[in-house]
């Protein structure tokens, strides 16, 4: 039986694509962005066992080497989280299809598709393939949310089982893309084309990150890349904000309004016809 690896699943959320949706986030990821706003997705944890001795609550054993995470005892204080010195976290869970399946279930009624995220999710793409095929059966879209590192173009399974997919160019730079992530962007622009040829791809997004980033270059480049390709695909421009980031790994700010609006203005100029400011 196929399992995941699962960080989370949030029931409801409007900011995972479009409609009400259930977004099941996986754990474990092949960038380790200096902005990243949920480290502790990024590594799949390593049994040291520093986090039982934080948790308050004894929601944490270690047992047969392996930390086991008792998740009707845990107050979700993240006091685990913070103490972890692998970018990882105890509170996950590998879950059958049929796992998520229940929870999913749940809320059926109430949503109008599924959303998998991570982490970075295509590195368990056999697991989201089966999902995404069981979901459309109950009537539901399906939407990835990837970071555009691992080559689409041969994984037809996938691709014949998903929707929509949405994804990140972090810099149009291949220099700074590595600085800033430490992979190229090569098979992220790649499959943005890709996708955007066979008309599955939802979203893109750029994350606007002050003395970091070359910004005016990345969202001039990648929105003249976009409306080549497709202009009314949807380039999501996004104000950097520094929760949940790894305050030593990077010095920045939330940039003004006036920038998010100049930026947003070259876009449109570019010929882009759906951008969205967040």
């Amino acid at each position: 039986m196929i399992k995941g690896i699962v960080n989370k699943i949030i029931p409801f959320s409007s900011v995972d694509g479009p409609g009400n949706r259930t977004a099941i986030f996986l754990q474990g990821c092949n960038f380790n962005c200096l902005y990243c706003h949920n480290p502790e997705t990024i590594n799949i944890c390593s049994n040291c066992g520093i986090c039982v001795q934080a948790c308050p609550y004894g929601a944490l054993e270690k047992a047969d080497g392996k930390v086991i995470w008792d998740y009707k005892s845990c107050q979700n204080c993240d006091i685990c989280i913070r103490a972890c010195p692998n970018d990882s976290s105890p509170k996950i869970r590998e879950m059958s299809v049929e796992d998520v399946l229940k929870e999913i279930n749940k809320v059926k009624e109430f949503i109008s598709g599924i959303t998998v995220s991570g982490g970075e999710c295509t590195l368990q793409y056999d697991f989201v393939t089966v999902l995404f095929n069981q979901a459309r059966k109950l009537g539901l879209s399906t939407f990835l949310d990837t970071n555009g590192f691992i080559s689409l173009k041969d994984k037809y399974e996938l691709i014949n089982s998903m929707d929509m997919a949405m994804v990140d160019i972090k810099s149009y730079n291949a220099k700074e893309h590595i600085m800033l992530t430490g992979k190229d962007n090569k098979t992220v622009l790649d499959n943005v084309k890709y996708l955007g040829e066979i008309g599955k791809l939802y979203e893109v997004r750029t994350v606007i990150v002050p003395e970091i980033l070359d910004n005016y270059f990345n969202v001039d480049n990648i929105s003249k890349f976009i409306a080549l390709i497709n202009p009314y695909i949807r380039y999501k421009i996004i104000k950097y904000r520094p929760v949940g980031v790894r305050m030593d790994l990077i010095k920045s700010y939330v940039p003004s309004d006036d920038i998010m609006n100049e930026l947003s203005d070259i876009a449109y100029k570019n010929g882009c016809k759906n951008v969205i400011v967040v």
